[in-house]
């Protein structure tokens, strides 16, 4: 027998149990499918998780009052010996590094105009806030460059907010009272909906030190620095570091580069989508048993067929190889089976659902192929040596 005529063999002796063919493929293509369909889940929801984390810009730096200690937690405003002020802020712009600085104070406050009243997610902002965070202006202007110890009592409406009170009128040069103090409306940001959970457009934007007034605070909750994309972090968080010593005497503060925090999210949210995977792979290992099984079976089966093909002349070597490749070319149909039908259901989820994050992680996919031919090899050694040396006399007399 040359190689082709192994191959013919192989393919009829499968297209001859066409129930049993059909019966140890499908416990592969299970296991193919559910190893893409989980996997394509969790790449897809590490992909929207680090999107929503991304779309403000990686290059920023945290700072927070409190130094965080070894047993964790931020003891923030009550253990810190020194808040961090407007002035802090102020003195961050020394940096050389520093492109934007904003100093943030975030709050619940009731609004009231044109004779309507709701309560909102007040944010108090500094000038540098929508260009460090790429947040986009719709019409008129964000809050002005005025000194930050003193600036004007600005106001600028999220999107909602503005329907919400305003309706299809212009509010520009309205007055808004936040708390009890009055605003004047200089700009309406472009929407952006839900943002890990936060309505960024049912807000409205003052300045810092105007919040810090409204909702009565000493210190700011935290300043962000946005440094310029080609410096290294670490000097960035170095200069940090000296800055706020020299004014505070001691680190009474917490730095947090937000590139440290995507590369934890990223490493737990790949961990994550591994274990998906590993689950999916169960399935792969219960179509592993299910075929090692069957091929078994068909051994038992074809004793008489496999002493009449050693009678014939083929080698052990020949009939080794006819009955491994019977079990390559199921596990192979296999795989190629679950991946158009996980392929396919995940392509259905996306279209149907489509909040849904999914994207098939080809790495993942080709990986599962490999493991379902090797599955497939694994799974036809035993039998094909068990049929290679059956005594050809005694395979014939049985029936």
């Amino acid at each position: 027998m040359n190689a082709i005529d192994t191959f013919q063999f192989a393919l009829r002796s499968l297209l001859a149990h066409r129930l049993r063919t059909v019966l140890s493929a499908s416990g592969i293509a299970i296991g193919i499918a559910a190893v893409i369909l989980l996997t394509a889940i969790g790449d897809g929801v590490q992909r929207f998780v680090l999107s929503e984390f991304t779309q403000f810009g990686t290059n920023i730096v945290t700072i927070t009052p409190g130094k965080i200690n070894t047993h964790g937690g931020s003891l923030g405003a009550i253990g810190s010996a020194r808040l961090l002020t407007i002035e802090d802020a102020m003195a961050l712009r020394q940096s050389r590094h520093a492109e934007y600085i904003n100093a943030s104070v975030i709050g619940n406050a009731e609004i009231r105009a044109q004779g309507r009243s709701r309560r909102v997610t007040a944010y108090g902002q500094g000038a540098d806030f929508a260009k460090a965070f790429n947040m986009q202006v719709e019409i008129g202007q964000f809050l002005p460059d005025d000194d930050p110890r003193n600036p004007r009592a600005y106001a600028v409406l999220g999107a909602k907010v503005r329907a919400e009170i305003f309706g299809d009128t212009n509010p520009l040069g309205a007055i808004l009272q936040v708390g009890g103090s009055r605003f004047r409306v200089i700009g309406v940001m472009a929407s952006k909906g839900q943002v890990l959970g936060f309505d960024l457009d049912d807000t409205v934007f003052i300045p810092t030190t105007r919040a810090l007034e409204v909702f009565n605070r000493q210190g700011v909750m935290e300043i962000q620095l946005a440094y310029f994309p080609d410096v290294p972090v670490y000097a960035v968080v170095e200069d940090i570091r000296r800055i706020l010593i020299a004014r505070h005497g001691r680190e009474d503060f917490s730095i947090k580069p937000q590139q440290q925090m995507l590369s934890t999210l990223s490493t737990v949210l790949s961990v994550l989508k591994f274990a998906v995977a590993a689950l999916g792979g169960i399935s792969l290992i219960v179509g592993a048993v299910g075929m090692v099984t069957l091929m078994h079976i068909a051994v038992s089966e074809r004793v008489s067929e496999i002493g009449l093909l050693t009678a014939l002349g083929a080698t052990r070597t020949r009939i080794r190889i006819l009955f491994l490749l019977e079990s390559i070319a199921l596990s192979t149909l296999g795989g190629l089976a679950g991946l158009l039908i996980g392929s396919g259901i995940a392509w259905l989820l996306k279209l149907l659902i489509s909040d849904l994050p999914v994207n098939i992680p080809w790495d993942y996919v080709l990986g599962a192929l490999g493991i379902s031919m090797v599955i497939g090899l694994a799974a036809g050694v035993i039998p094909a040596m068990q049929a290679a040396k059956l005594n050809p006399v005694d395979a014939l007399r049985m029936d």
